[in-house]
């Protein structure tokens, strides 16, 4: 009975520490430069013959808000999540992150383009045709 305890104690601290490391991977807080902490959202690369499609998590980011920059073999999406109206609230928890963020991801080899951008189900889905 010992050796059961024992092994379910470390298989829950295990299931912990493999979900506090997803957490940090995908909310990660990166620093953008010396003055600004920012965080990174998510993101899925998908790749196909005529273009690379990139989907980021971006739920309650207003499009107003955002900056997308296609510099080089980098697309680069910065833009800011504001905190809901809670002037008159007590934040009981604050897990989703918020404030300035900032990814950059590298792109497959080839020449791209800006093709369309538009939010589907709470994420930004940006289509580059390959030239």
């Amino acid at each position: 009975m010992r050796n059961l305890e024992t092994w379910m104690w470390a298989e829950a601290c295990e299931i912990l520490d493999r979900a506090d490391r997803l957490h940090r991977q995908f909310f990660r807080p990166t620093v953008m430069n010396a003055r600004r902490l920012t965080w990174e959202p998510p993101v899925d690369v998908y790749e196909n013959s005529y273009e690379c499609k990139i989907m980021i998590a971006l739920p309650g980011v207003a499009p107003e808000h955002l900056n997308i920059i296609l510099e080089g073999g980098h697309l680069i999406i910065a833009g800011q999540r504001h905190l809901p109206d809670s002037a008159q609230a007590h934040i009981r928890r604050l897990e989703i992150p918020y404030g300035r963020f900032e990814r950059r991801i590298e792109l497959p080899e080839g020449h791209f383009e800006m093709g369309t951008r538009e939010f589907v189900n709470g994420c930004l889905l940006i289509s580059l045709r390959k030239l």
